[in-house]
């Protein structure tokens, strides 16, 4: 990536922007190809949300991403370069793209502040291949032509433009000096407010009543033959509502329910957006550090704080979600085992708490290899027993068989890589793919010898409960 010594806002005309933006048509002549240029500006405190909610376009794709509790948030919309791959080696080749794009890449402005320079977006399904159909490709990743990113107290915007020999420079010149000014004193009043809709008026179990614990009681058999230790096995429910669902009628309540979560909403282009709330990690590099977690074994919230706390005491000491959890932590260590990395975590899981739900969880870390790229780590990682099962192959294999639905992005690896080969992913839960007036809502639960049919579905249950309360005013 190239990144002259010049800053084309700083002088604050449109002159010096439109010498910088011929310099790059130059650049793009001299390579023989198009250049992606990425303008990076700090700007007074925005909200990238609420940025948004005031330019958001259902036929133009976007990224929001936010975990209050970690105090950043970003947003980006529209495409400056796009990507998709799919198969086995997914993650491979869009590594390779990203190298292509960031050697023809120029940019500029404050690139060391955080969420500076090109990002590259991510959805990611959770199979190689999608289904035929299916609202996202097996993986997209874009750079978008806007993005807005706050952590701490430090905001950048930045825009992207693909710069071709022949571009038209005075349009060019005069779209990104309008998003300058925009960025730099942003009106919200363009916002239009998206209430939730009401109560859905239908809720369709995919697959038909009872499919889920005749699922879990097959997965057990198995188990209990020794055909795998543990498979996680998902539901889908499709609610139907009187409006329409809308993305931006549901984030700003998903962010404050939930702020350890990642709340998030990642639209095709073409009217369907996929959001969520998600507790799990799957992994972060930055400062050469890799940052993953077990999460795995789980246990309700109390209507009380002594009740809360028996049912915390009691996950902390149930062999049953112990065992679950330590399959996921070893699962880590053996995917990364050809790395070399000394991982460190505690010897015991410590309690994540949520809105709605215990979870266990163990932290994981690990210094890293210079060489080492945050997509060698997510085609490892991917998919981790908290999501699949163990050993992966038949736990995979039965996931397939048992359930009664493609799972799309759901329990997929979403997240960014950012021009220095860092970047952050987390994993689709709490999830619903919007379309219109239907939400398809989707859960799971890790089934290991001891689960029961009926208490797997009532986890479920209590995750559909949390979500319908975020995605309607039921």
């Amino acid at each position: 990536m190239k990144t002259p010594p010049v800053n084309p806002t700083g002088s604050a005309t449109p002159e010096a922007l439109g010498a910088f933006f011929a310099q790059c048509a130059a650049e793009a002549r001299t390579a023989g190809r198009p250049q992606l240029v990425s303008i990076s500006v700090v700007v007074d405190n925005l909200d990238p949300l609420a940025v948004l909610e005031s330019i958001f376009e259902p036929g133009e794709p976007h990224f929001y991403a936010e975990r209050p509790a970690q105090g950043f948030g970003v947003a980006g919309a529209e495409v400056a370069v796009e990507f998709t791959a799919q198969g086995a080696r997914r993650f491979a080749d869009a590594k390779a793209f990203i190298a292509a794009t960031l050697a023809n890449t120029i940019a500029v402005g404050p690139l060391a502040e955080p969420f500076a320079g090109p990002h590259f977006f991510f959805a990611a399904g959770f199979a190689d291949e999608a289904a035929p159909g299916a609202a996202f490709p097996s993986l997209r990743l874009f750079v978008p032509r806007w993005q807005v990113a706050r952590m701490g107290d430090s905001t950048v915007a930045v825009a992207n433009v693909l710069v071709a020999a022949d571009a038209p420079l005075e349009m060019l010149t005069a779209r990104i000096w309008r998003a300058h000014a925009k960025f730099g004193a942003f009106d919200y009043s363009r916002a239009k407010q998206k209430d939730r809709p009401s109560a859905p008026r239908m809720a369709e179990e995919i697959g038909g009543s009872g499919s889920y614990q005749r699922a879990v009681a097959q997965a057990l058999t198995e188990i209990a033959r020794g055909d795998y230790q543990k498979v996680v096995l998902a539901r889908a429910l499709r609610y139907t509502t009187t409006e329409e669902f809308h993305p931006m009628g549901v984030l700003n309540h998903l962010r404050q329910r939930y702020p350890d979560c990642y709340s998030f909403s990642i639209a095709n282009g073409k009217g369907q957006s996929f959001i969520g709330a998600s507790p799990e990690r799957l992994v972060r590099v930055a400062g050469g550090r890799m940052h993953t977690a077990a999460l795995a074994g789980s246990a309700p919230r109390g209507q009380s704080a002594s009740e809360d706390a028996a049912f915390a005491q009691g996950l902390l000491h149930s062999e049953k979600d112990l065992r679950e959890h330590r399959l996921v932590l070893d699962s880590i260590a053996g995917r990364l085992a050809d790395l070399g990395l000394q991982l460190e975590h505690a010897t015991q899981p410590r309690l994540l708490g949520l809105a709605n739900v215990h979870h266990l969880h163990t932290p994981v870390s690990a210094s890293l290899p210079a060489e080492a790229h945050i997509l060698d780590l997510v085609a490892r990682l991917h998919p981790t027993p908290a999501v699949g099962g163990a050993p992966q192959e038949p736990a995979l294999a039965a996931m397939r068989r048992l359930e009664t639905f493609p799972r799309g992005l759901y329990a997929g690896p979403q997240g960014w890589v950012d021009h220095r080969g860092g970047g952050e992913f987390f994993v689709g839960l709490r999830s619903a793919l919007i379309d219109g007036r239907t939400a398809t809502a989707y859960a799971g639960a890790g089934i290991v010898a001891g689960s029961e049919p009926e208490k797997e579905f009532a986890e479920t249950e209590l995750k559909f409960k949390a979500l319908l309360e975020a995605l309607t005013q039921s």
